[in-house]
C-alpha cells in the first residue's frame, strides 16, 4: 500500500472501534481493478451502464503495459481525457467481460432426480423439472489461462466448476451458494457441490476467509458465513467422511476470521457479550459500483467519506446491499448516505454463527475429537446466552438487531429477525409459536406473494416492497420447526404463496428472478442495477419447497 493509503486505512480501523487482535484479509493490490487513476477515471467517465462492466473485463496484455499506455494517454490530455479516447483505451487494452469463462454442462446432471417423484401437481412436476434443467444454464468454468496469468483477470481462479446466480453475477457468491447447493443436492448432483466446496475451501487457505465473491475486487469483505452449513447438506447425502476429515481444519480456519476480525463486545445487566457484526476496515469506493459510491460521499463532508465507504461495503459482506436495516445515522434515516453497518449486531450472523460452530462440534465428534468438539459446544453455549441476552424481546417474541451506539434494540421488522429459529439456536420449544404472534403483530401474514424484506419503502433493494428467496426460506423452515399444528401450517402457507409467486412470473416470462415486489407479484426492483433473472438462490429454495411440501403445493389458488 502507499503511505498515504496506509494513512488512511489506520484512521479508518481507529473509527471503526476495531482492535489489533484483527487478522485481516489482503487488501486488493491491483491497479487497475481496485484503486488508482485508471480505474477513477474510466468509471467516473461511466462508459458502461453498470460499472461492474470494466471490472469484470480481462486484460489484452500486462498490467504494466496497460498502466503505462494509461500514463502516457493521462499525461497527454493533462488529466482530463476524452470520454472517446478512454473507450479507445479500453477497447485496446481489455478484453470484453466473461472472456475467461466458459459454459459448462455438469457431468452429474441426469434426466429425472427423484424429487420430481414427489411432486403432485402435474404443473409444478413439469416447472421443476424446467429448474432442473437451468443448472446446465448456469453452469460455468474458469478457462486456464486465468490460472496462468492471474494478474491480467479481476476473476480469482478456481479449479472447479460451479455454478453461478445468474444475469450480471458471471462468478460464484459466498451466501448465494448455500442455497444453490440444495437446490443441486436435490438434483442429486453431489459432484458439482462437491467441486465448488472444494473452491470455498481453497479460497480460505489462500486468504484466510471466503471473500464476498471470486473476484479480487471483493477480497476486502466476506459475506454471510454458510460453509459449515453447505459441508453438512453435502455430508447429509454423500457420508463423505474422508471429505469431511480431509477439510476440517480449513472450516475452523474460516470460522477463526469471524471471531477475530469482527467480533464486539456488548454488556448487559452488568455481563460482557461476545458477538459478531459485519464490518470491512477498508475505505474507498467498491470499484464495481465506483462512480454511484464516489456520488453519494459527494453528499458528505470529506472527513466522513472514508467512513461512508467502509459501511457501504460492510453493507455489502451483509448481504443485504442495501437495505434502512443499516441506515443509522444521518440527517435522512432514508439515504444511503446514513448507512453504518457496523454499528449494528445482526441477528442473521449470530444465527449463523451460533449454527456454524454447533454444526463443527458435531463434526469433531464424528472424527473422534472430543476436545475441539467440546471447544465448539462452549461457544455456541456462549453465544446463546448472548443472544438470548442482548437480542431477544420476550414480549415481542423475536430476536432485534442490537444498535452498538444507542444501546438498544432496533424494533423494526425484518425477516432476519427470526433466523434463530431456522438455525436451530434456541433454548425454549415454545419460542416458534411467540414467533408466530410476532408475524401476525407485524402483519407480515397479510402479503399474499411473499414476505417483504422490511416495512420501509426506501428504494433500496433489501426493503419494501421486494421479497427474497433466501427470507422466505428463513422464516418458513423457521416456523416449520415448531411442534405447534398450527405454526407448521402458517409455514405451509407461506410456502404455498411464494411458490405461486414464482410460478405464475415463470410463466409468463420463462425465468426466476433474484427478487420479487409482494405488492403486485411481479419481478422486483430498486437499488443499484436491474432486476437479474437466473437464478440460483431461487432456484434452490424452490426445489427445497417442492421437495418438502411437494404432496400439498398447488401451481393455482
Amino acid at each position: 500500500m502507499p503511505g498515504e493509503t496506509w494513512v488512511l486505512y489506520l484512521l479508518l480501523l481507529l473509527g471503526l472501534g476495531l482492535g489489533t487482535q484483527q487478522t485481516l484479509p489482503p487488501p486488493c493490490e491491483s491497479k487497475i481493478y481496485c484503486h488508482g487513476e485508471l480505474l477513477h477515471h474510466i468509471q467516473m467517465a461511466k462508459l458502461y451502464p453498470d460499472d461492474k462492466e470494466f471490472v469484470d473485463m480481462p486484460m489484452s496484455r500486462a498490467p504494466e503495459q496497460v498502466l503505462q499506455s494509461f500514463n502516457e494517454l493521462a499525461n497527454t490530455h493533462d488529466y482530463n481525457i476524452p470520454r472517446e479516447r478512454l473507450l479507445d483505451f479500453v477497447k485496446t487494452n481489455f478484453q470484453p467481460k466473461g472472456q475467461e469463462l466458459e459454459a459448462w454442462n455438469p457431468a452429474d446432471w441426469k434426466d429425472s432426480p427423484h424429487i420430481l417423484q414427489n411432486i403432485l401437481d402435474p404443473k409444478l412436476r413439469a416447472w421443476a423439472g424446467q429448474m432442473h434443467q437451468l443448472w446446465k444454464n448456469l453452469g460455468k468454468k474458469i478457462k486456464p489461462e486465468v490460472g496462468a496469468k492471474p494478474e491480467r483477470f479481476s476473476l480469482i481462479y478456481s479449479k472447479h466448476p460451479f455454478i453461478v446466480p445468474g444475469g450480471r453475477f458471471v462468478e460464484f457468491y459466498y451466501w448465494d451458494s448455500y442455497w444453490i447447493v440444495e437446490g443441486l443436492l436435490l438434483s442429486e448432483m453431489s459432484e458439482t457441490v462437491k467441486g465448488m466446496l472444494q473452491n470455498f475451501l481453497d479460497l480460505v487457505q489462500t486468504y484466510g476467509h471466503i471473500p464476498n465473491g471470486a473476484r479480487v475486487y471483493y477480497l476486502q469483505r466476506s459475506q454471510p458465513p454458510l460453509l459449515s452449513l453447505m459441508m453438512n447438506s453435502y455430508l447429509t447425502h454423500t457420508q463423505d467422511m474422508a471429505f469431511l476429515r480431509n477439510n476440517i481444519e480449513t472450516l475452523a480456519m474460516e470460522l477463526d476470521f469471524w471471531a477475530k476480525n469482527r467480533s464486539v463486545s456488548v454488556s448487559s445487566g452488568g455481563e460482557n457479550y461476545v458477538l459478531n457484526r459485519y464490518s470491512v476496515p477498508y475505505g474507498g469506493p467498491r470499484p464495481e459500483s465506483y462512480s454511484k459510491d464516489v456520488e453519494l460521499a459527494n453528499m458528505v463532508p470529506e472527513e466522513q467519506r472514508e467512513m461512508l465507504w467502509a459501511e457501504l461495503k460492510a453493507g455489502a459482506e451483509s448481504g443485504w446491499d442495501f437495505s434502512s436495516r443499516w441506515f443509522l445515522g444521518g440527517k435522512n434515516p432514508n439515504s444511503l448516505s446514513s448507512i453504518r453497518t457496523s454499528k449494528l449486531v445482526p441477528v442473521d450472523l449470530n444465527a449463523f454463527l451460533c449454527q456454524a460452530e454447533g454444526l463443527m462440534s458435531d463434526f469433531y465428534s464424528r472424527l473422534g475429537n472430543e476436545a475441539q468438539a467440546a471447544k465448539y459446544r462452549a461457544l455456541r453455549a456462549q453465544r446463546m446466552a448472548a443472544m438470548q441476552a442482548i437480542l431477544w424481546d420476550e414480549k415481542k417474541g423475536a430476536w432485534f438487531d442490537y444498535d452498538l451506539e444507542k444501546k438498544e434494540k432496533n424494533p423494526e421488522f425484518y425477516p432476519t429477525n427470526l433466523t434463530p429459529l431456522w438455525a436451530s439456536c434456541f433454548s425454549d420449544e415454545t419460542v416458534a409459536d411467540k414467533a408466530l404472534k410476532y408475524l401476525e403483530d407485524s402483519q407480515i401474514l397479510t402479503y399474499k406473494f411473499g414476505i417483504p424484506s422490511s416495512l420501509r419503502n426506501t428504494g433500496q433493494q433489501w426493503d419494501f416492497p421486494n421479497a427474497w428467496a433466501p427470507l422466505q426460506d428463513l422464516v418458513i423452515r423457521g416456523l416449520a420447526k415448531s411442534p405447534s399444528p398450527q405454526t407448521q401450517e402458517v409455514a405451509f402457507q407461506l410456502a404455498q404463496n411464494w411458490i405461486q409467486t414464482n410460478y405464475e412470473v415463470y410463466s409468463r416470462t420463462s425465468a426466476m428472478y433474484e427478487k420479487y415486489d409482494i405488492t403486485n407479484g411481479q419481478p422486483g426492483g430498486g437499488g443499484e442495477y436491474e432486476v437479474q433473472d437466473g437464478f440460483g438462490w431461487t432456484n434452490g429454495v424452490v426445489m427445497m419447497l417442492l421437495n418438502h411440501y411437494g404432496d400439498r403445493l398447488r401451481s393455482g389458488s
